[in-house]
């Protein structure tokens, strides 16, 4: 049985200042899906609600029909006969957006939960609530605990949490909850900033072919793709104000409201070379977010890397002017 919010390990006292810039309210998310890429989808998903100082308010969860077969059965134990009767994820996707909205999403590796939840949300022709996340992951290297790695279970041994059901939607939320409240209190108590990053909801959705992708279960949950290479050379660093040219390396980092292989698909086809990381030699880095705390953003102002947004970048992508000649 999963254990009730009400019966779970005593909540720390909170600081007697409390940070004014921390959020009003956090929904701290789990989803159990039919795999890692790109166009797998959600089996069930938990949302513990939790005020502004990490104090569980209320807990939900459903099963999801994910209309395919459900995956690796031996982790998550939904079989196809469990989740025959689920609701599709439009039938509750109103219900979700209720409890996540007008709060930070909370999860562990959020990256990678908000995205399964933005695109299932574009496949059902709206949009998640959702403007910030915050994951536990990059929270607890930030208040900088003796952690041997950063597994849920872990993190959950640290603060004494028990855990029953691992890879079960429900309880891993409320493992979840349960750590990031001593975590919170722990970061309002010595002033740190929060590692929030910006959530930008999927506005452009595919389900056809993307160049590589492989619809197999990973170990990891963003399978690599094994792109063309670049017939071009690298002209330079893109002018701001100018146009882009065939071969510049182009690096993404954050959310896009075009889907992430779309977008990098787009760029290829242009004759632009998408680099997953920023070297000197990049030539543009393509954010949302530029203030955001990651090493793509701090790398591109250390090599001062031109940072453009999404827009821009589309609107500079209809128009790239072709790599010049070379002398054989």
């Amino acid at each position: 049985m999963l254990e009730d919010p009400t019966t779970a390990a005593p909540h720390p006292a909170p600081p007697s200042s409390w940070p004014a810039t921390y959020p009003q309210g956090y929904a701290v998310v789990d989803v159990e899906t039919t795999g890692l890429a790109r166009d797998d989808r959600i089996v069930s998903a938990a949302v513990y609600q939790l005020d502004a100082r990490g104090t569980v308010q209320d807990h939900w969860y459903t099963l999801v029909n994910p209309e395919r077969d459900p995956g690796p059965v031996w982790i998550h134990g939904l079989t196809e006969e469990v989740l025959e009767g689920a609701p599709r994820f439009p039938e509750i996707a109103g219900e979700l957006a209720e409890r996540l909205a007008d709060r930070v999403l909370v999860a562990h590796n959020a990256a990678f939960d908000w995205s399964m939840l933005a695109r299932e949300y574009a496949r059902s022709k709206s949009a998640a609530p959702v403007r910030q996340r915050l994951c536990t992951i990059a929270l607890s290297k930030e208040l900088g605990l003796p952690l041997p790695n950063h597994k849920l279970e872990t993190l959950a041994a640290h603060y004494g949490v028990v855990q029953h059901r691992a890879h079960h939607a429900l309880d891993d939320a409320r493992v979840l909850a349960e750590t990031f409240r001593p975590s919170l209190h722990r970061a309002a108590e010595t002033g740190l900033r929060l590692p929030l990053l910006a959530c930008q909801p999927l506005t452009e959705w595919s389900d056809g072919p993307a160049i590589g992708r492989q619809r197999s279960y990973r170990q990891t949950w963003r399978p690599s793709r094994k792109r063309p290479a670049c017939p071009y050379p690298n002209p330079g660093r893109y002018e701001p104000g100018g146009q882009l040219v065939q071969g510049m390396r182009v690096a993404f980092s954050g959310d896009t409201s075009v889907d992430r292989e779309l977008l990098e698909d787009r760029a290829i086809e242009a004759g632009l070379h998408v680099a997953t990381s920023v070297s000197r030699l990049t030539s543009v880095l393509v954010t949302n977010d530029p203030d955001s705390p990651t090493s793509k953003t701090a790398k591109a102002r250390s090599f001062g890397t031109p940072v453009i947004d999404e827009a821009a970048f589309m609107q500079l992508l209809q128009d790239v002017t072709p790599a010049p000649p070379t002398n054989r």
